[in-house]
């Protein structure tokens, strides 16, 4: 979810530099919300995992897309079905670029021996790179954030406006490795709901994540859980009216971004060097483990490489550094 939410601010620089441009944009059904409100998008739904699926699918897509009568073919995605497109694509002989990962760079920032520790091509200039290839140069400076939008009666319903300040906070991810200890967070939690400034609002996915964010919200008089109960548009709509995120190296990170909404992230075994930090954000933003102590970091990309004796990394983040960085956000 990440990786798609990160392609929205490319795709809006790109509609506001080329306005003659249409675009229709293949993504999961989930994921279809991430792209509300982008000018001359249309979104199309990849059913990858029943229609679409496998080469008889991929082609019955392809089929699908074939009337839509595209100049050129941008894939910001670069994996084994965009890579069948690309052939099927090819027999109309359509332009298609594919993204450049990056993968070499990756693999020397990551490595234990030799590391070469700098910063990399943006995810999001990597974007920017495909558009280029078909003959649309993008200066990714230009992008504004979307606008906030309006609540529906369910949100407002279960959020009730007030004058507190709204605080979201994503303590998860898909990796542990990328994961600040929740016993940490709960004490960020506790000290932010003991001021009775802020109204925490907490975002997840998942069974185990919803029981473990509602035990988390039913301690504190100003926490309520909001995992579980709105779809991806409706958390959306949420987001953009947060006052700050506190998110991991993780998709609620660049979906608050999107909106322009401050966002501090945390984080353990990755690191903004690898080229996914939230878009228009200062780097002053993302607390970092210690790398005295634990010097093989970034030990992997996406946090799913956890050497032995860096599983407490993230604890040389001390909540108070959290808080600190939150409530000067919130109080500026």
């Amino acid at each position: 979810m990440g990786d798609v939410a990160m392609t929205a601010p490319i795709i809006r620089a790109l509609t506001r530099q080329y306005p003659e441009v249409q675009l229709t944009v293949l993504t999961k059904k989930l994921f279809m919300p991430i792209f509300n409100g982008l000018e001359n998008v249309k979104v199309k739904e990849a059913d990858v995992k029943n229609h679409h699926k496998g080469l008889m699918g991929l082609w019955r897509l392809y089929k699908e897309l074939k009337p839509l009568q595209f100049d050129a073919v941008a894939d910001l995605h670069n994996v084994l079905r965009s890579r069948v497109l690309k052939k099927y694509f090819a027999l109309e002989r359509i332009p298609f670029a594919q993204i450049d990962k990056g993968r070499k760079d990756k693999k020397a920032l990551t490595r234990s021996k030799n590391k070469v520790f700098e910063q990399l091509k943006t995810t999001h200039e990597r974007y920017a790179d495909v558009f280029e290839e078909l003959g649309y140069a993008v200066d990714i400076s230009t992008v504004k954030p979307l606008g906030r939008v309006q609540l529906s009666e369910k949100v407002l319903g279960l959020v009730q406006q007030d004058t507190k300040k709204w605080v979201g906070i994503a303590p998860f991810a898909a990796h542990e490795g990328k994961m600040y200890p929740l016993e940490l967070t709960q004490e960020v939690i506790k000290q932010l709901n003991e001021t009775d400034r802020y109204k925490i609002l907490l975002f997840g996915g998942g069974a185990k994540e919803v029981a473990a964010l509602e035990k988390l919200a039913d301690n504190y008089e100003n926490t309520l859980c909001m995992a579980g109960k709105l779809n991806l548009s409706e958390e959306l709509q949420l987001i953009s009216n947060l006052d700050v995120m506190l998110s991991m190296d993780s998709g609620n990170a660049h979906m608050a971004a999107n909106y322009g909404i401050p966002v501090v992230t945390i984080w353990g075994v990755t690191h903004p060097y690898a080229g996914f930090y939230p878009f228009g954000q200062p780097l002053d933003n993302a607390l970092l483990a210690n790398r005295e102590a634990y010097p093989l970091i970034p030990t992997s990309v996406y946090g799913n490489k956890v050497p032995e004796g860096y599983e407490s990394a993230m604890k040389t983040i001390q909540p108070q550094e959290v808080l600190e960085k939150l409530m000067g956000i919130l109080e500026s």
